[in-house]
């Protein structure tokens, strides 16, 4: 091995575009990272809800029921389902989702799946794509969001 192959010196670009590109970004590492935060937080509400699929407005939940004849499931506790629920849910108690029998037998058709703040209605959505629901989105907001966007509500006595 001959002395002409060998080059202590660091790695150095060899057209001057490249060695200003690299200057560039050493001396403005701070606004390349202040876009990779921003363009982060731009993407963050589609990862934060599961793709973006995974959650639903009350206006598409109710396209969904009325086009696609979905079902409303409440993950809710029964105390808090009798206190509040959107009209027509059926109950089924997150605690009880993988044994309860009020789940529907078609598994194809889609299910909104409502809590009171849509936190339970995400992990409930998880489960039931266990069980092969493949259609069953969580409804974003919860109840609360169902509220707002004036829709029915009932109560059970």
């Amino acid at each position: 091995m001959g002395a002409e192959f060998y080059n202590p010196a660091p790695f150095v670009p060899r057209s001057p575009g490249a060695r200003h590109l690299v200057q560039f970004l050493v001396h403005n590492w701070y606004l390349i990272l202040v876009a990779l935060v921003s363009g982060g937080l731009l993407v963050w509400p589609t990862i934060a809800r599961g793709g973006p699929g995974g959650r639903i407005t009350p206006a598409d939940a109710v396209r969904l029921i009325n086009r696609e004849k979905a079902v409303l499931i409440d993950v809710s506790e029964p105390a808090e389902f009798a206190a509040g629920h959107a009209a027509g849910a059926r109950s089924v108690p997150f605690g009880s989702l993988e044994k309860s029998g009020d789940l529907p037998k078609n598994k194809a058709l889609p299910l909104v799946v409502v809590c009171p703040t849509g936190a339970r209605a995400g992990r409930a959505v998880s489960t039931l794509k266990k069980l092969g629901f493949e259609n069953a989105k969580a409804l974003a907001g919860g109840l609360a969001a169902w509220r707002e966007a004036n829709l029915p509500i009932e109560k059970t006595a």
